[in-house]
């Protein structure tokens, strides 16, 4: 008996606890319940445990690796939800999802994320090589970036009624001939297509539509209902289609002989890749400024892809673009010319009026070697030296940042620049800080307004150290903009103790002229 109650007592124990674990409230074990995708505002919210599952459900996914406290990410939100929607309207392979990397420290490390938002496109459950998002971050600029991604980024064109159609549908269209569509130059051009959002692209086979368009072999041929109206591009039969060349064709063959500079055409003029930028600056409202661009325009076409011609209206809201070439509205109608790669400006110095002939001229002469470049500087103010942190122009510059017997720590910045702004009082503390040690001066330069021809300025704030000594030594500061960083980076002769990172985790994106109306990244 007594083993019989034994039996029966473990029996008992069993059934109320197997491994240590409790019952589930339906009595015996449950079993664990497999983890669901959450889903918010039509987008999945995804985590370390769910990625794998919506990878595995959707084939087309484009995930936001974001920070709640993110301004950017909070600024994509409403554009993400809408783009999430009208994919959705159209029953589109694609969906869209969002980590919140600070909750999800593991993905960002496999994901290697390290700005926010960053998003990464995953297709066919490929975790390994996500493509990085390359598009705008509008609604239908996502929404059209992944429909070229499920779908064919070109329309087949087969007749000529289709044809005409698609190049009446569009201010540019670009229609690639191929007689055939198998060849890997095809190819080429769809993936082309699959990131130049701002074109519409067809392609065909058709012996007739050769025809109609006056074509013998391959070509790729851009239809715009502006300028010269369209411009060729044929296909090397030796060498095949190049995707950098042909990306550039159409980019610099898709804008106007002459842009006006503004938020939305800005962005464009800079990835043209047009090193050489001819800037025309007038008041749009006054007529005799209006008149002035005929002239101009007459004049750009033989300089296409070598210089770009810009108008900026100085009656809108461009002033951080007059500053920039140290310029006053009153001073329109001028022209500046700019090579955007070694940031140098050149003025005409003739201040006849402008026209077809003085423009062209104009550019000749500096691409050939004939003008000399112009450097802004400012007067040195009676104060500069009065308050914590120096006042530097380009007429003191070289006095006191090559001082031997001081080590001085400059930041250069623009008036527009919001970083710098965010910067300035961590730089004033610093400042007051050292303000009583004779060896170190902390001083500012108002870059746009001062020039100085050995160290260029590409991205605002810019900081720069000249340790005290010979041998005009230049250090650049690359870590965290913080009073804390700084103040170890002084106090250790100019570099940071090897404990600290060297990279800028804290660092906001250096602010441009070109990029200032755009929203740069949050870094890590």
């Amino acid at each position: 008996m007594d083993g019989q109650l034994l039996l029966v007592l473990l029996l008992l124990l069993g059934a109320s606890s197997l491994w240590g674990q409790e019952p589930g409230p339906g009595g015996p074990l449950e079993e664990p319940l497999e983890e669901e995708v959450l889903e918010e505002d039509g987008i999945l919210v995804l985590s370390q445990r769910t990625l794998g599952l919506a990878l595995q459900e959707h084939p087309a996914l484009l995930v936001e690796f974001y920070a709640p406290w993110c301004g950017h990410c909070k600024a994509l939100a409403p554009e993400y939800s809408r783009a999430a929607a009208l994919l959705a309207a159209e029953s589109a392979k694609a969906r869209l999802a969002k980590v919140d990397v600070p909750a999800e420290p593991e993905l960002a490390e496999e994901f290697a994320v390290t700005e926010y938002p960053t998003l990464k496109f995953f297709r066919d459950g490929n975790r390994i090589h996500p493509e990085e998002y390359t598009g705008p971050l509008d609604a239908e600029g996502i929404a059209e970036w992944l429909r070229r991604r499920v779908g064919s980024s070109a329309t087949q064109l087969e007749d000529e009624e289709g044809a005409q159609a698609l190049i009446d549908a569009r201010d540019v269209v670009v229609v690639g001939f191929f007689q055939d569509l198998k060849d890997k130059d095809v190819a080429i051009f769809l993936a082309v297509a699959q990131d130049a959002l701002d074109m519409t692209f067809g392609l065909t086979d058709r012996p007739q539509l050769f025809q109609k368009f006056g074509l013998t072999k391959d070509t790729v041929v851009l239809f715009k209902k502006f300028d010269e109206g369209r411009a060729d591009f044929p296909v090397d039969k030796e060498l095949g289609l190049d995707q950098g060349e042909l990306s550039r064709f159409l980019l610099t063959h898709s804008m106007h002989l002459v842009t006006e500079f503004n938020s939305q055409t800005s962005p464009k003029i800079f990835a043209a890749k047009i090193l050489n930028h001819l800037l025309l600056f007038v008041n749009q409202t006054l007529a005799p400024h209006r008149e002035l661009l005929a002239g101009f325009q007459e004049a750009a076409p033989p300089f296409r892809g070598q210089v770009l011609f810009v108008v900026v209206d100085v009656g809108a809201d461009n002033d951080h673009v007059l500053q920039y070439f140290g310029l006053k509205a009153e001073e329109a109608p001028t022209l500046r010319f700019i090579n955007i790669e070694t940031t140098k400006k050149y003025a005409l110095v003739d201040r006849g009026p402008v026209t077809a002939t003085s423009v062209a001229a104009f550019c000749h002469a500096v691409l050939g070697g004939e003008v000399k470049p112009y450097h802004l500087s400012q007067e040195v103010p009676p104060d500069w030296d009065q308050r914590p942190v120096k006042t530097l122009v380009g007429k003191n510059f070289e006095q006191v940042a090559f001082d031997e017997t001081k080590n001085v720590f400059v930041m250069f910045y623009a008036p527009w620049c919001a970083h710098c702004k965010e910067m300035a009082p961590a730089w004033e503390a610093l400042a007051e800080k050292y303000k009583d040690h004779e060896d170190i001066i902390i001083a500012e330069l108002d870059a746009t307004a001062n020039e100085l021809e050995a160290f260029p300025v590409q991205g605002f704030p810019t900081l720069k150290y000249f340790p005290a000594g010979p041998g005009r030594k230049v250090i650049e500061y690359k870590s965290t903009r913080d009073l804390e960083t700084f103040s170890k980076f002084l106090d250790n002769g100019g570099e940071l103790p090897a404990e600290e990172p060297k990279e800028v985790p804290g660092a906001p994106f250096p602010e441009t002229p070109e990029n200032s109306t755009l929203e740069p990244k949050d870094e890590l």
